[in-house]
């Protein structure tokens, strides 16, 4: 089947592999021999005679002596992309203030396009994630799935009790009730406090405007997890990495199945393509252009 005219939910295998490879892991004999079968004529792709050398695919219908072959074939996992974002970097390909991109410090990619996993704001940082799967980011960003983000957050001043018990329960924001499931003490010396935040849905600016609804100003705000992956303090700032295939199929155990509604854009909520979701932001952080 050619690339074009698979559906857009289709699985996306490995590189397709030779015949004789694909045969001898399926148990039907050594690749030398294989070989020898396929240049004998026993072995047919799609009811066509085969060659040495042909690469085969979950679409193709193989039969050796006249049989129909059962192949398995393995899946292939998206990358995933941890950065780890400074302040001063817009999360964009385009602004029109000429402003540092964080995808100017990604690796490139061969086919594809990398998408970003939610924003953090200009002044912001700390953990940023990407991928070259659009249902994957779907999964993590979209706001149905209630993925947590987590934030290290420092205030001018420091919260009373009361303050503390007001963002747990809840804040009523011009959009709607906010709160955190989880905020903690960190520690702090001076008129800086630091706290621990924890987010399962998100909006504009969100953490920021929940802290100044009761009185505080947040000074610096640092993404340190998203969903299950952790923001590593070897990861340098500036710095990238992509996750081990271990630890992607760990990240795909742990998420919600996905959702069937995809936008055409590539994933449900990239409206203007530009690799980032634009409706109710998930993060709590979402670009702003006009801010600065």
């Amino acid at each position: 089947m050619p690339a074009h005219a698979r559906r857009r939910n289709d699985p996306v295998f490995i590189d397709p592999p030779k015949l004789h490879k694909a045969l001898a892991d399926a148990g039907f004999g050594s690749r030398r021999e294989l070989e020898q079968w396929i240049v004998a004529g026993r072995v047919s792709v799609n009811g066509l005679p085969a060659h040495v050398g042909q690469r085969v695919g979950p679409e193709d219908k193989i039969r050796v002596n006249g049989k129909l072959a059962q192949l398995k074939f393995q899946l292939r996992l998206p990358r995933v992309l941890v950065y780890h974002k400074p302040e001063g970097e817009i999360v964009s390909r385009d602004d029109p203030d000429g402003r540092p991109s964080v995808f100017a410090k990604l690796p490139r990619l061969k086919s594809g396009r990398w998408i970003s996993i939610g924003r953090l704001d200009f002044n912001s940082c700390g953990l940023l994630l990407f991928t070259n799967d659009g249902n994957l980011a779907n999964r993590m960003m979209h706001p149905r799935y209630e993925i947590e983000r987590e934030y290290a957050v420092r205030v001018l001043g420091e919260a009373t009790p009361e303050m503390l018990e007001r963002l747990r329960s809840g804040i009523q924001l011009e959009d709607g009730l906010a709160s955190f499931s989880l905020i903690a003490e960190g520690g702090g010396e001076g008129a800086n406090r630091w706290y621990r935040v924890v987010l399962s849905e998100g909006r504009n600016r969100e953490v920021r405007r929940m802290f100044e609804a009761v009185g505080l100003v947040v000074s610096r705000l640092m993404r340190v997890r998203y969903g299950p992956v952790h923001l590593s303090p070897r990861l340098k700032r500036g710095q990238c990495r992509d996750l081990e295939p271990g630890e992607v199929q760990e990240l795909l155990k742990l998420l919600p199945a996905e959702h069937k509604t995809t936008a055409p854009g590539g994933f449900a909520g990239d409206i203007d393509g530009d690799g980032a979701f634009d409706g109710d932001d998930p993060d709590g952080d979402r670009i702003d252009l006009a801010e600065k």
